[in-house]
């Protein structure tokens, strides 16, 4: 299975330090050394182009982000400060899910090792998230390769409420989110189907709720492609997670989804959402159990 990457694009910091993205470098070690990707088989992607960035954002937003001109509030609400190194890795990390959809509609299945940037809005990015590469691949995969309908499976621990609103008055893009209730965004949009868990939930009663959600959102998606914003925060031992999945219970859910792709002859497209356990190895580890079941499914 080819995957694309992009933790060579580090943002730094005024203080020096760079944003907390080693987990990024750390599951491309994971998926090389534990033989679930060739080395071969990672690319690195081109950068989005302001054309493809303007099918989904606003041309004043996609141009404040490239030339440097968002202001103090919205470089607070994004989360980080602007540098050319932040607007290259922003336009990369849509350019490897635009890769990886256009892979997947050849081979059946394919990741990018970041992305899921779900809290991008039109016109502004919040959350960490500066473009919404998912619903800008999404749109390129409808105008350029005749996809009529899309699936979005979110289960980052978070609701995806940029990408809710995006696609909120088109029938064409099925949105599910599985989230908890009470964590961020605390003021949500409406997704197509929203699954708000309380604090705690673990692995039996999510992946009962996934379950059901999963056969409501193909059933009245009738998916082309589905898109798999996988985030590792679910994690009971994640510090802004708020549910308490096992290891074993995100590779369950993983499979999940893995097996309903391939029971619909559907492509996949994988991109890794968030997670911030202070252990950057157990992230690592969630992320490429991820691809692991993606990528035992297309060689199969």
């Amino acid at each position: 299975m080819v995957a694309y990457y992009t933790d060579e694009f580090v943002l730094p910091l005024p203080d020096g330090h760079t944003f907390p993205m080693t987990k990024y470098s750390r599951l491309r070690e994971l998926v090389v050394s534990e033989g679930i990707i060739d080395a071969g088989d990672l690319r690195v992607p081109e950068a989005s182009t302001r054309e493809q960035l303007g099918i989904v954002h606003t041309p004043r937003y996609v141009d404040a982000v490239i030339d440097g001109t968002l202001d103090a509030v919205e470089q607070r609400r994004i989360g980080f400060p602007w540098s050319p190194a932040m607007a290259e890795r922003a336009r990369r990390s849509v350019g490897a899910t635009v890769a990886a959809t256009r892979q997947a509609l050849i081979a059946g299945a394919s990741a990018n090792l970041a992305g899921g940037t779900h809290h991008a809005f039109p016109d502004h990015g919040e959350g960490y998230c500066v473009f919404n590469d998912v619903a800008v691949a999404a749109r390129i995969a409808q105008r350029e390769h005749s996809i009529g309908r899309v699936l979005i499976v979110d289960l980052d621990v978070h609701q995806g409420n940029g990408t809710a609103a995006i696609f909120a008055d088109d029938a064409s893009v099925f949105t599910l989110s599985l989230h908890a209730a009470s964590n961020f965004p605390f003021c949500k949009e409406q997704s197509d189907l929203d699954v708000e868990l309380p604090d705690g939930t673990g692995d039996l009663a999510y992946l009962a709720a996934l379950d059901d959600a999963l056969e409501t959102a193909h059933h009245r998606a009738k998916p082309e492609l589905i898109f798999y914003v996988a985030g590792a925060d679910p994690y009971e031992g994640d510090r802004l997670g708020k549910l308490a999945l096992s290891i074993e219970g995100l590779r369950e859910r993983d499979s999940r989804v893995v097996d309903l792709a391939a029971r619909l002859r559907v492509p996949l497209v994988l991109t890794m959402a968030g997670g911030y356990c202070a252990d950057v190895n157990v992230i690592a580890r969630i992320h490429a159990n991820t691809v692991r079941e993606a990528a035992n499914q297309t060689n199969q």
